[in-house]
Formats: structure tokens, C-alpha cells, sequence
């Protein structure tokens, strides 16, 4: 049951819910007829919303509180985690997956090249998120400037194709070969830090490679960017607009199962076993004889490896780049990505990815509100689900009589 301060609390957020929300959900202004009208009503849903959402979460949190003591007083049996099931058992996820593919395969026939384009860009962040949560999941190594890297990958064709005329399939790996210097680059300076100085430097670093790129106009041109860059090719055949979209949306898919393969073998390998290690306990880590300097090195190194790859599918998706795509809130979504879809959790990720960048499209509905309703959500999971949507599982080994 709830306390009387329980409701006390519910209505001082209530009210301070409601005066954030004030300016732009009661007040409307119309500078053609240069009047205002006042949506009271708003307000008071509002308020009755925001209160009511208190009172459940309250009770929801207090069941779950619960419930947990009594687990650990053995009153009850722990269950096992619905997603730890999902992705344990053959018979739910072949299905699941199976399905996904078909849909996946049929995306193009089914919508509008608005829609596969949107799903391009989704199926991006589903790279760049994987490749992040080897160094933030998986790792445990907090990184703010992993834009940076996503930058070299873009520009390094962008440039390439400019100056050489190389095409997409010839810089792909060089640009994935580019973000792997460049991790082992930052990797260097932050061996000895962890934690907020970690982000710190991170940060910076990314920042440092934005501001390059928009100073240094003889190397990149500078704000203006660069236009003209090639889309992929296939065996020298001539597409139309609308085939160089599915083809492109293709190749990502591809790129996607790749990524899931090559990093999930990543995560059952030696070195995976190390980076999770490194993430529990750095000083256990070196006790037991890992390498610190050499596992994150490899992290920082694989993880910008993907986001190389992506900046190069990035520029050829858009067919122009320039530094304002590669700002500090393009490192935030993706770091909102992997904590939000589940740290260290690979179908956790790309469900999550799916989510963050999809979701605002389709809120698209609600005009002047999208973002409320988008912050709303986020601030809802992390309330009800702080462990992310699909939490990792993790391994547990038992002895048979």
C-alpha cells in the first residue's frame, strides 16, 4: 500500500510536471491575429495524467520490491527472465527469426521508398550500436566521441571518391581499416583513465575531429561539405534512383547480419571473455593475468572499426556529407541505443536502435508534441526497466551430481 507520503511526493511532481509543461501545452499563439489563447483543459489532463502515472509506478515499484525480498528469503523462486528464454530456447527464436528475415526480404515490396529510406538509416544505428556496446557494453569503457570514427569512415570516402575516384566496394574496408587507427589512436591517451575522465577525453576527441573537419577547409571543404559522392555499384549496371535505394537498403541488411555475426562471435571468444571481465572488475582483471592495455586497445579498435564501415554507407546513402552530421548528439543516440536496448545485449541493441530512430519518425502525428511524447517514453523504460529492453544473459555454470 501507499503511504501519505507517497501522495504527497505524487503531487509535487505533479505540479512541477505541470509548470514544465506549462509554455507549451496550455499557451498558443497566433501572430497573425496577434492573440492568445489559453488551453486550460490541457492542463488539467495533464496533471490527472501525470498523478495517475505516479500512484501506478509507485505501486508497480513497491510490488517488485516485493517480490524481490521475498526471492531472496526463499519465500518464492526466482523466474526466469522472459528475454533469457526467448533467445535460449530453439523453439522461439528460429520462428521469430525466420520471420523477421521474410519480412525483412519483402520490406521494399511492401512500402514506400519513404519508408525503405527510413530503414536504411534505422539499420545504420543497428551497426553503429553494435559497435558501440563492444566498448560501453561489453567493455565497460564509457565513449562520448564514438561519432568520431562514424566522421573518418564518411569522409574517407567522400574524399577518396573525390580526389581518386575510388568506388564504394574498394573503400569500405579501407574505411573500416581508418576507424581501427583511429580507436587505437584514442585508445592510447586513455589507458590509465576510466569512468567520467574517460568520457571526458572521449568527448573531446570527438569534438576535435568535428571541428577539423569544419575548419580545414582545403582538406574537406569545410561547412560546405561534400556533394556528387557515388552510390554503390552492382557489376557496373546502370540503377535508377528507385533501385539504388532497395539495393542500398540490401546491402545494409547484409551489413547488419555481418556485424551480428562477427560480434557475437566477438563476445564468446577469449577476448570477449576479457572485455567482460575488464567491465566487472578492472583490478581483478590484471590480477588474473589479462592484458589490460591490450584488451582495451581492441575494443577501442573493433568497436570504431563498425563505425568506420557505417560513415562509409553513410556517405553513400546520402550521396553528400559535411560536419554537421557528426555532432555530440549523434554519440548521444547511439550511447542511448545501447543503454536503452540492453548493455551488452546484441538483440537487445538492435531492438532498441529500431526503436529510438523509428519511433520519432512515426510520432510524426503529433507535430509540436513528437519529442515530449519520445523524451516521455525513454524517462517511462528507464523507470520500469532500468536493465534495458532485452538484458544481457549471463552465463551460469552448474555441477551434476
Amino acid at each position: 500500500m501507499l503511504s501519505f507520503k507517497d501522495f504527497r511526493n505524487g503531487l509535487m511532481v505533479t505540479l512541477w510536471f505541470v509548470f514544465l509543461t506549462f509554455p507549451l501545452l496550455v499557451i498558443k499563439i497566433n501572430p497573425i491575429e496577434k492573440s492568445v489563447v489559453w488551453r486550460w483543459h490541457n492542463m488539467l489532463y495533464v496533471a490527472c495524467g501525470t498523478f495517475v502515472f505516479y500512484v501506478l509506478s509507485r505501486l508497480y515499484l513497491a510490488r517488485k520490491k516485493e517480490q524481490q525480498q521475498k526471492i531472496k528469503t526463499g519465500i518464492v523462486e526466482d523466474k526466469v527472465a522472459w528475454s533469457a528464454k526467448l533467445f535460449s530456447e530453439p523453439k522461439f527464436y528460429i520462428p521469430i527469426a525466420v520471420a523477421g528475415c521474410l519480412f525483412a526480404l519483402a520490406f521494399p515490396t511492401l512500402f514506400s521508398t519513404y519508408q525503405v529510406n527510413i530503414m536504411i538509416t534505422a539499420l545504420m544505428y543497428v551497426v553503429l550500436g553494435l559497435g558501440l556496446n563492444i566498448v560501453v557494453g561489453v567493455a565497460g569503457l564509457l565513449d562520448l566521441g564514438y561519432v568520431a570514427f562514424y566522421a573518418v569512415g564518411a569522409y574517407a570516402y567522400a574524399l577518396l571518391n573525390m580526389h581518386f575516384g575510388l568506388g564504394f566496394w574498394t573503400v569500405l574496408p579501407i574505411g573500416g581499416l581508418l576507424g581501427a587507427l583511429f580507436g587505437i589512436l584514442l585508445g592510447f591517451p586513455v589507458l590509465r583513465l576510466r569512468g567520467d575522465y574517460l568520457a571526458i577525453v572521449t568527448l573531446g576527441f570527438g569534438e576535435i575531429i568535428r571541428l577539423i573537419l569544419e575548419n580545414w577547409g582545403e582538406f574537406s571543404q569545410g561547412p560546405s561539405g561534400i556533394s556528387n559522392i557515388a552510390r554503390p555499384g552492382l557489376f557496373g549496371i546502370d540503377l535508377s534512383l528507385e533501385m539504388s535505394i532497395n539495393f542500398m537498403y540490401y546491402l545494409t541488411i547484409l551489413m547488419v547480419i555481418f556485424t551480428i555475426f562477427v560480434v557475437n562471435r566477438l563476445q564468446d571468444s577469449r577476448i570477449g571473455r576479457a572485455w567482460f571481465a575488464l567491465r566487472e572488475d578492472e583490478i581483478a582483471c590484471q590480477a588474473m593475468g589479462i592484458d589490460k592495455m591490450k584488451t582495451k586497445l581492441t575494443a577501442f579498435a573493433l568497436g570504431a572499426t563498425w563505425a568506420g564501415m557505417a560513415g562509409v554507407m553513410f556517405a553513400a546513402k546520402t550521396t553528400f556529407v559535411n560536419p554537421a552530421s557528426f555532432t555530440f548528439l549523434e554519440s548521444a543516440i547511439i550511447l542511448c541505443i545501447v543503454v536503452l536496448g540492453g548493455m551488452g545485449s546484441i538483440p537487445g541493441v538492435i531492438v532498441g536502435a529500431l526503436v529510438l530512430i523509428l519511433l520519432p519518425e512515426y510520432l510524426r502525428a503529433f507535430s509540436d508534441y513528437r519529442m515530449l511524447v519520445f523524451g516521455a517514453i525513454l524517462v517511462i523504460m528507464m523507470i520500469f526497466r532500468p536493465q534495458g529492453i532485452i538484458s544481457t544473459v549471463r552465463r551460469t555454470y552448474s555441477l551434476k551430481d
